[in-house]
């Protein structure tokens, strides 16, 4: 069975791979900015969709995943920053505190479809200033939901977490394992 990423990031593809899925990556295109919704769940699991919706339509004899991460944080919702400033100022607000991060998850084989959201509570370190401006200036917080990563130069501004790791990169394993059961698939049939 084939099985297709709907997603550019690098996180995910590792990620996935390291679970023993070769994926084939094929970028969906969707302009996530153009999404709105009511809840962090909501956009993610909506974002996902469109994602997974998009590439599946050429992929229609594969399994296909799309995924979207967003961060819940003093509550409001929060992707990726892509500007300098804005990261810096998330990140003066988000130090010693907590948030969510939330990954919805869209997993297609042809015409049938299985949707799911995962929760991951991020309790941020008490960085100092010259830290976050170290951060900022690396370009990673820039790219990715809620201008952190767990799997990079921000895993040690990240003290705990309450749930499953891998969510906070941007896929979790255990979740997509029970998608690909629920399309009648096998999880172990799909490693290399």
């Amino acid at each position: 069975m084939r099985f297709v990423l709907a997603s550019a990031s690098p996180a995910r593809l590792s990620t996935l791979q390291r679970a023993g899925i070769d994926p084939e990556v094929v970028v969906s295109g969707v302009d996530e900015d153009a999404v709105v919704a009511d809840t962090p769940a909501e956009l993610s699991t909506e974002l996902a969709t469109l994602k997974c919706r998009a590439v599946a339509s050429d992929h229609r004899d594969a399994l296909v995943l799309g995924c979207d991460s967003v961060l819940e944080f003093d509550g409001q919702i929060l992707g990726k920053p892509h500007d300098p400033d804005v990261a810096r100022r998330r990140w003066y607000a988000m130090r010693g505190n907590v948030g969510v991060l939330h990954t919805g998850h869209c997993l297609r084989l042809g015409a049938d479809e299985v949707v799911r959201h995962a929760a991951t509570r991020v309790h941020f370190a008490h960085v100092s200033d010259e830290e976050i401006d170290a951060y900022v200036a690396s370009g990673e917080p820039l790219q990715v939901a809620g201008a952190f990563t767990i799997d990079g130069l921000g895993a040690a501004f990240v003290t705990r977490i309450d749930g499953d790791h891998h969510n906070v990169v941007g896929v979790s394993v255990p979740v997509v394992r029970e998608m690909v059961h629920d399309l009648g698939q096998t999880w172990t049939a799909l490693w290399r």
